[in-house]
C-alpha cells in the first residue's frame, strides 16, 4: 500500500502514482484516503445523484467478487458495452480487480464489430449496460465459440446459449460489505505495471480496429505525466470545487476519455460527472461546473460557431468586444508585448465578455484539453480570446494514449501540441515520422505479430504522423504519413490543413480532400445546417436539403467559400472544385469514427466515383 495521501492537492502525487503497482490499487489507496467524498456523479430519473469513494471500494470489491464466481479467470478478456456512467467506471476497475482484462466497446458498434472485438479478442464475458445495446451485442457473442457469459447493469431478457447475470444482483449477495471483503480486492490487485489492463481497439479510420496492448504502467506513466502538466501550470482549483471536477462527455471506449477522463481524476482524487449528451452538454457544464474536460477539436468548431453567432447577434459593442479580444488573443499567440492601451482593454475583457462566457462554462474552468485530432489553431486563438484557455494535447492509443501538451508556463503556441510529457522520448525519423519512446508505449497488437513489428521497432513506436520539434522543444504535426496525398508531380499535400481551414468557413460543417496522384485537389463538403436554412429563406429556395443541393445558387455559394480559403492556400493545396455531401458525416452512416474524426476510407468508397468525374466535366 502506498503511503498517505492528501487528498486533492497534485502536489508530489506524479512521485507516488509513478510508484503504484496497477490501477486497482491506485484507486483502493484514494478510496481509504477519502471513502466519505464524492466520486462518481450522475443524472438518475432528472437528478443528480453521488457515489461516495467509499461505496466505490465496495461495489467494485462485491463486482470482482462475483465476477470470479461466475468464472471470470486471471487473463480472461471482458468487452465492456455502455455509455457513459458511473458503472462504465466501477466495471473497469471490478474486471482489473478480478484479474481480467478490460476490453472497451464502442456504444456504436455494430453486430459486425462487436464480433469481430469478441472474435479477435476471445472474450470470456461482455459486460453491456441494457437492452438497447444488448440487441447488437447478444448476437456477437452467440456468434463467437467461447463468450458466454453476460452481465446487464440494467435487466436483459434470458436468450438461450447465453448465462445472464444482473448487475445489482452480483452486487447485492456480497453485500453486506465486511472489512475482510474490502481486504480480499486489494489482495488480489497483484497486478504489476507491465502487466496487460486493457486491449483497447482502434477506431478504424483506416480498416479493421486493432487491439491495442495498454499496460497497467502505461496509463499510471500518463497520468503521472499529465498530473506533473497540472501541478506546473496552474494554480489550485477554486476552494469551492473541493478538488479537481472532471466532466466526461467523449466515450469512456476510447482510450483518450479512458485514460485522462477516468484515471487521471483517480489518480488526482477528483470527482467524476458524467454529461448527458451532446445535446445536454451546455446545460452540464453549467450544472456539473468542471475545473478540466478533455474534448475533441470538432467539439471546440461546434462551440466557436454557436458563441460567435450569439455575439453577431447582440451587436455592436460585444462584436467590438469580441475583434478586440481576437486581436489581443493573436498578438499574444505571437509572443508580441501588448501596448499600455491594449493592457487595459485586456483587463476590461476580463470584466465583460469572458466573464459572461466563462460562467457559461460553470465558472471554475481551469482548461479545456483539446485531443483525439489537430486543432485549428484559429479555433485556439478564438477561446483564448474569450477567457477560456485551450491545452491542445497529442497522442495516440498506442501510447496510452498522451505524448505531449501545451502548457500556459512554456507559452501556449496554438499551431503545436506542445513538449513531450515528462518520462516521454520524442525523436523525428529522416523521413519526418514521429517516434516515441518510454513506459507509455503499448506492447504491440493483440494477435497480430506483423503490425506489431511494423509499429514497434528497436523500442521507438512508429506513430505514423509527420512533424518536427522547433527550437522550443515542442511538438508540430503536420498529418498522417499515410493521410499525405501525393499530386501528379510528387508534390505533398496534408488533407488535414487544408480541411480545417475549409471548416471555419461559416457556410462548411465538415470537409474532405481527395486528390492523390491528381494534378489537384477536389473535395467533398457538407453545408452548415443553420446556414443554409438561412441562405434558402433569403433566397426563396427550397428549405429542404435535398433540393437546395441542387440549386445552382446554392452550390455557387458553397464553391465561394472555398474559394475564399483557396486565397490563403498554396497553388498545390487549392481545392478547385467540390460535390455536396448526401448526408451529414456521423458515427451512424460509418464516416465518423466515435472520436469524430473523418474515415477515409469510407467517404472513398462513398463519394470517389463522384469526385473521380470533377477531373472528367
Amino acid at each position: 500500500m502506498l503511503p498517505k495521501l492528501p487528498p486533492m492537492r497534485p502536489a508530489e502525487l506524479a512521485a507516488h502514482i509513478d510508484r503504484s503497482p496497477n490501477l486497482v490499487s491506485l484507486f483502493l489507496d484514494r478510496a481509504e484516503e477519502q471513502p466519505a467524498a464524492p466520486m462518481l456523479t450522475a443524472k438518475v430519473g432528472g437528478q443528480w445523484r453521488t457515489i461516495s469513494w467509499g461505496e466505490a471500494r465496495d461495489i467494485v470489491a462485491a463486482l470482482s467478487a462475483s465476477l470470479i464466481g461466475i468464472g471470470i479467470n486471471k487473463g480472461d478478456r471482458v468487452v465492456l458495452v455502455s455509455e457513459n456512467r458511473p458503472e462504465w467506471c466501477l466495471g473497469d476497475l471490478a474486471i482489473m480487480a478480478a484479474g481480467g482484462i478490460t476490453v472497451p466497446a464502442y456504444t456504436t458498434n455494430t453486430e459486425a464489430d462487436h464480433t469481430h472485438i469478441l472474435t479477435n479478442s476471445g472474450a470470456r464475458a461482455v459486460i453491456v449496460s441494457g437492452p438497447k445495446l444488448a440487441k447488437a451485442v447478444l448476437p456477437a457473442a452467440l456468434a463467437t465459440e467461447h463468450c458466454r457469459i453476460v452481465v446487464g447493469m440494467e435487466p436483459i431478457a434470458d436468450v438461450q446459449g447465453l448465462v445472464i447475470h444482473d448487475w445489482s444482483r452480483l452486487i447485492g449477495s456480497r453485500a453486506p460489505m465486511m472489512d475482510e471483503d474490502r481486504a480480499a480486492v486489494r489482495a488480489r490487485a497483484t497486478m504489476k505495471r507491465e502487466d496487460l489492463a486493457c486491449l483497447i481497439y482502434t477506431s478504424g479510420t483506416g480498416g479493421a480496429p486493432r487491439g491495442v496492448r495498454q499496460h497497467h504502467g502505461a496509463i499510471l506513466r500518463n497520468i503521472a505525466g499529465a498530473i506533473t502538466v497540472i501541478e506546473q501550470d496552474f494554480p489550485d482549483p477554486p476552494p469551492e470545487a473541493k478538488g479537481e471536477i472532471f466532466l466526461s462527455f467523449l466515450p469512456l471506449s476510447h482510450a483518450y476519455e479512458h485514460t485522462a477522463g477516468q484515471y487521471m481524476p483517480i489518480g488526482m482524487g477528483g470527482q467524476i460527472w458524467y454529461a448527458e449528451g451532446l445535446e445536454k452538454l451546455a446545460a452540464n457544464i453549467e450544472e456539473a461546473r468542471p475545473t478540466l474536460m478533455v474534448v475533441v477539436p470538432r467539439l471546440f468548431e461546434v462551440l466557436r460557431m454557436r458563441i460567435a453567432k450569439q455575439i453577431e447577434k447582440q451587436g455592436g459593442l460585444a462584436i467590438t468586444l469580441l475583434n478586440q479580444a481576437l486581436g489581443i488573443a493573436r498578438k499574444e499567440a505571437k509572443g508580441e508585448k501588448l501596448s499600455l492601451a491594449e493592457k487595459l482593454v485586456d483587463q476590461a475583457l476580463e470584466r465583460t465578455i469572458r466573464k459572461s462566457i466563462r460562467a457559461k462554462f460553470g465558472g471554475r474552468l481551469r482548461a479545456m484539453v483539446a485531443g483525439g485530432a489537430p486543432l485549428n489553431p484559429e479555433v485556439g486563438i478564438f477561446f483564448t480570446a474569450i477567457g477560456i484557455p485551450i491545452l491542445q494535447g497529442y497522442g495516440q492509443t498506442e501510447a496510452g494514449p498522451v505524448i505531449s501538451c501545451n502548457r500556459p508556463r512554456a507559452r501556449l503556441k496554438m499551431h503545436t501540441v506542445g513538449p513531450p510529457l515528462d518520462g516521454v522520448e520524442v525523436k523525428i525519423a529522416p523521413d519526418g515520422e514521429i517516434l516515441v519512446r518510454g513506459e507509455l508505449v503499448m506492447d504491440g497488437y493483440w494477435m497480430n505479430d506483423a503490425e506489431s513489428h511494423k509499429a514497434l521497432r528497436d523500442g521507438w513506436l512508429y506513430t505514423g504522423d509527420i512533424g518536427h520539434l522547433d527550437k522550443d522543444g515542442h511538438l508540430v504535426i503536420t498529418d498522417r504519413k499515410k493521410d499525405i496525398l501525393v499530386n501528379d508531380k510528387g508534390d505533398n499535400v496534408a488533407p488535414q490543413r487544408v480541411e480545417g481551414m475549409l471548416t471555419l468557413q461559416d457556410e462548411i460543417a465538415q470537409a474532405m480532400v481527395y486528390g492523390d496522384r491528381r494534378p489537384y485537389l477536389v473535395g467533398v463538403v457538407v453545408p452548415e445546417a443553420e446556414w443554409a436554412l438561412s441562405f434558402a429563406r433569403d433566397k426563396g429556395l427550397p428549405a429542404d436539403m435535398d433540393k437546395l443541393k441542387q440549386e445552382p445558387e446554392f452550390v455557387r455559394a458553397m464553391q465561394a467559400a472555398v474559394d475564399r480559403v483557396n486565397q490563403r492556400l498554396s497553388v498545390i493545396e487549392k481545392v478547385r472544385r467540390v460535390i455536396i455531401a448526401d448526408a451529414p458525416f456521423s458515427t451512424d452512416n460509418q464516416q465518423l469514427t466515435p472520436s469524430l474524426k473523418i474515415r477515409r476510407h469510407v467517404l472513398k468508397q462513398v463519394y470517389g466515383e463522384r469526385l473521380d468525374k470533377l477531373y472528367k466535366d
